[in-house]
């Protein structure tokens, strides 16, 4: 369901919808991107459907000795420097000294099949998209209160529910604040560019919204006299979301000038859901709204699913089969392979842009890149529907990082067997090298739990 901005501040003020605000909206403490006396670290997730084969991940100049390993799932790294990488990943050849292919970490703990829904961001098995089903808040989500800013995390998607063409405007998304709570999403490149940067494109958008959030609160706040327990606590939660929002918005006027100086510019195609937009173009306007959010300060977290099985491919110049993501997946056509590269060849020139625009971007004694990490991941495992035992990943990652992986090929060992990692491992690594020392995220893995092997806590050899 697509919302307008008033029909989405009245109906999630008022508790119609089960799309989350008070999570969302509670990091508040943000500083200008510019002049900080520390830097936060940023994180971007790139979420793709279809899985990611193992056989594209291997090395081209891979020794016969590690190719063996390769195939044989058996852990082991390699420098990437002196390898060459496969084709789809050429556009990063001239970032190799921050490239990590991390490849061995299992999925089954969200699961495998056509969709993961939130499983793949909290590592749990989410089924269908019921809210019910989202045990905690997503690892995005917790990693954007580590790094408060005035979104606290923006979720961007190219996902196509089922039987829909396409979706525009504010829609659910696949994150998570909290426990039974479905994030929003901006679901075209315009509505995420109006929304983000409305304090300095549509002032008097924003004086009517500020109007609207001050009644919305004057009478929320008049209902909650003279209501006690459940019902109290309620209106008590949407009169905290309200003023959290308000807050948002002073706190987002606050870095105008900022926001100023890294206004994206975007194509008029984009206007009204932009459904003449190709999906390169797409894609594109949604890289440049993302490292604007971020060099303004509006978030320090981005999660952009960049495609789903429903997604149209259509529009890919090298498409000529006119074939679907799904199709694909499952290997109909002649060159179903070709085009898996393809789709990932059109991730990685987005990635590319991100890592150099940061780069270009001055921050302390060097540029934003130098802290910012981006990982690029497979929503369900392997492959189109199975296995979920391996999820290769290609991360970036900035000469601030806290974590010791930039440069090289990582294979960890195998599903099942001794010293495995698991998607619950990699994320409770993610929180404890960048400040919460929780002893394990995430559920645990059956498999690993029937072999009685140890699973819980971070990866060591990956920390710094």
């Amino acid at each position: 369901m697509a919302l307008n901005r008033r029909e989405f501040f009245k109906t999630t003020a008022l508790g119609t919808t089960g799309l989350a605000l008070t999570p969302s909206f509670n990091q508040l403490l943000a500083a200008p991107a510019d002049g900080r006396a520390t830097s936060p670290h940023r994180f971007v997730f790139v979420r793709k459907s279809n899985g990611n084969l193992t056989k594209q991940f291997s090395l081209p100049s891979f020794s016969t000795e590690e190719l063996k390993k390769h195939e044989e799932k058996q852990p082991f790294e390699a420098a990437l420097d002196k390898h060459e990488l496969p084709v789809w990943l050429n556009g990063l050849d001239g970032y190799k000294e921050n490239m990590t292919i991390l490849h061995g970490i299992s999925m089954s703990v969200s699961g495998g099949g056509h969709y993961s829904y939130s499983g793949c961001m909290g590592a749990y098995k989410a089924g269908r998209d019921i809210l019910s089903n989202i045990k905690w808040a997503t690892i995005d989500f917790e990693l954007a209160r580590l790094f408060p800013s005035p979104f606290g995390h923006i979720e961007m998607s190219l996902a196509v529910p089922h039987g829909r063409d396409h979706r525009t405007g504010i829609v659910s998304g696949y994150s998570a604040p909290a426990p039974k709570q479905r994030n929003y999403c901006y679901a075209d490149p315009m509505t995420a560019y109006d929304e983000l940067f409305k304090s300095v494109t549509n002032t008097d958008e924003v004086a009517s919204d500020n109007a609207l959030l001050a009644y919305l609160h004057e009478q929320e706040t008049r209902r909650m006299n003279g209501l006690d327990g459940d019902e109290r606590l309620k209106i008590s939660d949407q009169v905290d979301s309200l003023q959290s929002i308000r807050n948002r918005n002073n706190k987002v006027a606050a870095l105008g000038d900022v926001i100023k100086k890294r206004l994206p510019e975007i194509d008029p195609i984009h206007a009204n859901g932009g459904p003449d937009a190709t999906l390169p173009q797409k894609q594109a306007a949604f890289t440049e709204i993302i490292v604007a959010a971020l060099a303004s300060g509006l978030t320090n977290v981005v999660t952009y699913t960049i495609d789903d099985l429903g997604t149209n491919i259509t529009s890919l110049p090298e498409n000529e089969e006119k074939t679907s993501i799904h199709a694909v997946g499952h290997g109909q056509g002649g060159r179903s392979a070709y085009m898996r590269d393809v789709i990932k060849t059109h991730h990685m020139i987005q990635v590319q842009t991100l890592v150099s625009k940061l780069k270009a971007i001055p921050e302390g004694r060097g540029t934003m890149f130098d802290n910012t990490t981006i990982i690029y991941m497979p929503e369900t495992g392997a492959g189109h529907h199975n296995p979920d035992t391996e999820a290769p990943m290609v991360i970036m990652s900035g000469r601030n990082s806290k974590l010791d992986i930039a440069g090289r090929y990582i294979r960890l060992p195998f599903h099942g067997t001794e010293g495995h990692k698991t998607l619950s491992n990699w994320y409770t690594t993610l929180l404890n090298a960048y400040g919460n020392p929780i002893e394990h995220y995430g559920d645990l893995d059956l498999t690993m739990q029937r072999n009685r092997r140890p699973q819980e806590g971070a990866i060591e050899q990956l920390m710094v």
